[in-house]
C-alpha cells in the first residue's frame, strides 16, 4: 500500500518542484538593480528617496509629462499604404487601422490610449500593451502597468525574450509578438531591452527639489518666523523644558498663528536667530529646480508656464522656443512610436507597405497666421491643390479646385506677353486685321 501511494504522489511532487524552480526564477533577486528601484525608489543626495508617485508630486514633473503626452496623443494617427512614384493613400479598411485609429479595447478612445502610452513612456522609459489577437488578426491593444515589476522584459537563459507580467497576485511570461513594446531613449545604454527612465536617471535632482520644497514647506508652517532660542535665568529640570515647550513654543508655531503674541515672564527673553542670505533665496532656489527638471523631459520651461529672467509668456522669441520643443522633443517621440508601430503591428498583422504616421501639421490648428501661410505656400508652389488646402481647413471640396496651380509672374523675357491674356488679344486683333509680322517689319522699316 505504501508503494502505491508513493507512486500515485510521485507526479505530484515533480509538479511542485519544477514550480518552485518556475517560482524562484521569477522572484526578484539581489542582483536585480533596476527592480528594487522601481519597486522602492531611488535614494538622492538630498537625503530623500525618489520614487514615481513622489516625483510627480513636483508640479514641474507632472506638467512636462502631462504637455508631452497631451501634445502627441492629440496629433491625428493615420494609416497610410506606398503606391507607386512615390505616391501614397490612406487606408482605412484595415484592422490594424481601426485598432489604432478606431478603437485601441474596450475601454478607452484613441486619445486616451495614446495619452496613457505615452505617459509612461517619458516617465518610466517603457510603454507595454498586450496585443488581442484572433488567429493572426489584431483586435485590441491593452495596456500594461510598466511601473515596479508589473510588466518587464526578461531574457531567458536560451536567449529569448518574454514580457514577464504581474497582475492581482498572478506572475505570466507573454511571448515577444504578444507584446507592443515602446522603449524611450538610452535602450542600448543600459541594455538593448528597456529604455532610460528620466525620474530614475534624474534622482538626484528631482530629490533636490523636494527638499527644497519640504524646507520651504517648515518655513511657511512657521508662520515664516525664523527660529531662536528661549533663555532662561536659571536650569531648567526635565518636566520644566517640557512645560516650557508646551506653553510658551508650541502655542505659536503654524502658519495660522502668524502675527500672534506670546508672553515671556520670569526673567525668560526671546534671542532670536536671524535668516541668512540663502534662506532668503528660497525661490530662486526652486526656480533653479524647475528649470534642472525641464532638461531632463527636454521640455523648454516657458511650456510648462515658467518664465526665465527677463523673459515674458508672449513673443516672437517664445514662438521660436515652441518650435523648437516641436522639432527636437515631440517629433522623436512621434517617430519613436511610428517606427515601433510599424515593426510590431503593420509588418506582422498587415500589409509591409503600410506605415502609420502622426499629422504634425495638427499642431498649426492653434496658429491661424502659421497655417494659412502654410497652405497658400504650397498651393501657390504646386505641392498642394486648392482642394487640399480646403480640406486641412475642414471645408467641403469644390468643383474646380483638384488641379495643381503655379504661379507664373517669373518668365523669360523672349516669352513676355505671349501667354496673357493681354497678348491674346492683341494678336487677335492682328488677325483680324489681316495685318501679318511681316507687314508690322515692313511698317516699320
Amino acid at each position: 500500500m505504501g508503494v502505491f501511494t508513493r507512486a500515485l504522489a510521485a507526479p505530484f511532487k515533480l509538479y511542485h518542484s519544477v514550480a518552485d524552480e518556475v517560482a524562484k526564477d521569477r522572484r526578484l533577486r539581489l542582483s536585480d538593480g533596476s527592480g528594487w528601484s522601481q519597486l522602492f525608489g531611488r535614494s538622492s543626495y538630498a537625503g530623500k528617496t525618489v520614487t514615481m508617485t513622489s516625483a510627480m508630486q513636483l508640479s514641474a514633473v507632472w506638467a512636462c509629462i502631462r504637455v508631452t503626452a497631451q501634445a502627441i496623443s492629440a496629433l491625428p494617427l493615420g494609416v497610410y499604404e506606398r503606391r507607386g512614384d512615390d505616391d501614397r493613400v490612406r487606408v482605412d479598411d484595415d484592422p490594424v487601422a481601426d485598432v489604432l485609429t478606431g478603437s485601441p479595447n474596450a475601454d478607452q478612445t484613441p486619445l486616451e490610449f495614446w495619452e496613457g502610452m505615452v505617459a509612461w513612456l517619458v516617465t518610466s522609459g517603457n510603454a507595454y500593451a498586450e496585443k488581442g489577437l484572433i488567429g493572426s488578426r489584431l483586435t485590441s491593444l491593452e495596456p500594461l502597468q510598466a511601473g515596479g515589476l508589473n510588466c518587464r522584459p526578461v531574457r531567458l537563459p536560451d536567449g529569448r525574450l518574454v514580457y514577464r507580467v504581474t497582475d492581482r497576485g498572478k506572475t505570466e511570461d507573454l511571448p515577444r509578438d504578444k507584446v507592443l513594446h515602446l522603449k524611450g531613449f538610452g535602450q542600448s545604454i543600459s541594455d538593448r531591452d528597456t529604455g532610460l527612465s528620466p525620474i530614475a536617471v534624474g534622482a538626484n535632482t528631482m530629490g533636490a527639489a523636494m527638499a527644497a520644497q519640504e524646507a520651504s514647506s517648515s518655513v511657511f508652517a512657521n508662520g515664516m518666523m525664523p527660529s531662536g532660542f528661549i533663555l532662561f535665568d536659571q536650569q531648567l529640570t526635565k518636566d520644566q523644558r517640557a512645560q516650557a515647550r508646551k506653553n510658551l513654543i508650541e502655542p505659536l508655531q503654524g502658519s495660522g498663528k502668524t502675527g500672534a503674541i506670546g508672553i515671556l515672564e520670569g526673567g525668560t527673553q526671546f534671542l532670536q536667530t536671524q535668516m541668512n542670505p540663502e534662506d532668503v533665496q528660497m525661490l530662486d532656489t526652486r526656480r533653479f529646480d524647475i528649470e534642472e527638471i525641464c532638461r531632463w523631459w527636454g521640455v523648454p520651461p516657458i511650456v510648462i508656464g515658467h518664465a526665465g529672467q527677463g523673459q515674458t509668456m508672449w513673443g516672437s522669441g517664445v514662438e521660436q522656443i515652441l518650435i523648437s520643443w516641436l522639432v527636437l522633443g515631440i517629433n522623436p517621440i512621434c517617430s519613436r512610436i511610428e517606427a515601433r508601430v510599424a515593426k510590431q503591428l503593420l509588418r506582422p498583422h498587415s500589409s509591409p507597405r503600410r506605415y502609420a504616421e502622426f499629422n504634425r501639421e495638427a499642431l498649426l490648428q492653434m496658429d491661424s497666421t502659421a497655417k494659412a501661410n502654410f497652405i497658400s505656400r504650397m498651393v501657390q508652389s504646386a505641392i498642394m491643390t486648392p482642394g487640399e488646402g480646403r480640406a486641412k481647413l475642414n471645408l467641403p471640396r469644390k468643383d474646380g479646385t483638384d488641379r495643381l496651380l503655379a504661379q507664373t509672374s517669373l518668365a523669360p523675357l523672349e516669352t513676355l506677353g505671349q501667354d496673357k491674356p493681354t497678348g491674346q488679344l492683341r494678336q487677335a486683333l492682328l488677325n483680324l486685321l489681316g495685318i501679318t509680322e511681316k507687314d508690322k517689319g515692313d511698317e516699320h522699316s
